[in-house]
């Protein structure tokens, strides 16, 4: 469930990137609900408010300032109005209301930055986490919300002790304000533990098939130029639980390695990639590994230069390739031109000089 504009009362909000800064790390039996509210001003081609919600990190629902309508993203959600008719009808209006909030509350943001115009983002984002193995009776939070402005994150909910946290001065007095209402903060406390839970349960049971399968990644060793980094990219593996890494005789390797983060593919799956300095020595020591959460067989990619794939080519290759095509050019060229000549000379008469009887009438008379 999304929060009404009156669920939180805030003056000021943060902008943080939609990907990767709010990925909370979980284990193989966790779930997460995270959403999204994101507003904006004078950026161009880019709707002023938009909203969208992630099951297990893939995006569920969308909802902007534009089309004005909450719609699924993925065909299991639509079996949400199984437990409730109304269920798009309703959050709409919800996210119409919290357009206009969020409008205000931008404005309200660049005086207390002392700013006008130009361009500028708040952004909020909340949502919960569930493992099957816990027992929800325990109270404990299992929750998140964060807030920021332009970048720079501005306030933040502590789920340990339930008190916000302020890492800018502009934010001190929200928090303040924040902290006081005890009523508000035991309201979230309950949204977080209870009902956000109740809602990620039933998205996670409408998506099962989905969400829980398993998919494993397409691996392959790729270089830039000769003298480039080697990388080892695994890409079309589910869930996001995953690790890459190199090693040498067996062993794990930290230096001259750089890990990437898992990022999300266009269609639902995600991809990885871990570069590896040459190595000076046998390349035959050195592998790739790659594990995926609930699959017991690491995919182990050994280093050889022969299944490296590159789009590299020699600049002398490419000196010979244009000297080819020219010399064919030139040749082609010559080969028409001659062709040409030789049908222009075909049809042009004999010249009267050429001609047998008129040579034969310019000899002298024999007899005279």
């Amino acid at each position: 469930m999304k929060l009404k504009t009156s669920q939180v009362t805030m003056k000021t909000l943060v902008f943080v990137s939609l990907v990767g800064l709010f990925l909370h790390d979980t284990t193989a039996e966790m779930h997460s609900y995270k959403y999204f509210y994101t507003a904006s001003s004078e950026v161009p081609n880019f709707p002023e408010f938009v909203a969208l919600s992630m099951v297990d990190d893939i995006q569920v629902e969308y909802y902007d300032s534009n089309t004005k309508r909450l719609e699924p993203k993925q065909d299991w959600m639509k079996k949400v109005t199984e437990d409730r008719a109304e269920y798009w009808e309703r959050e709409t209006e919800i996210l119409k209301g919290n357009q206009q909030w969020f409008k205000v509350n931008l404005d309200t943001a660049k005086r207390r930055f002392n700013q006008t115009g130009g361009v500028h983002i708040v952004q909020v984002m909340y949502g919960c986490e569930w493992d099957d193995q816990w027992d929800d009776k325990t109270g404990d939070v299992n929750g998140y919300s964060q807030f920021g402005y332009d970048g720079e994150d501005f306030i933040v909910l502590d789920t340990k002790t339930m008190t916000w946290v302020a890492p800018q001065q502009q934010a001190v007095a929200t928090k303040q304000k924040w902290n006081n209402d005890k009523a508000e903060l035991e309201r979230f406390k309950n949204y977080l533990n209870k009902e956000c839970v109740y809602w990620l349960k039933k998205y996670v049971n409408y998506g099962r098939s989905s969400l829980m399968r398993t998919d494993l990644p397409t691996v392959s060793l790729l270089q830039k130029t000769p003298s480039s980094r080697v990388t080892c990219h695994a890409t079309g593996f589910y869930p996001n639980r995953a690790m890459m890494f190199w090693r040498k005789d067996g062993e794990e390797l930290h230096e001259d390695v750089d890990k990437g983060e898992i990022l999300p593919n266009h269609d639902g799956s995600f991809q990885i990639s871990a570069d590896l300095q040459l190595p000076s020595d046998d390349w035959g020591k050195y592998d790739c590994v790659f594990q995926l959460s609930g699959v017991k067989e690491d995919i182990v990619t050994k280093l050889d230069q022969r299944e490296i794939k590159t789009n590299y080519v020699n600049p002398i290759y490419m000196i010979i390739v244009i000297i080819a095509v020219v010399l064919l050019f030139l040749t082609i060229v010559c080969a028409a031109g001659f062709c040409l000549y030789k049908k222009r000379n075909a049809k042009r008469p004999p010249s009267p000089v050429n001609d047998p009887a008129v040579q034969q009438m310019m000899l002298p008379n024999q007899n005279a």
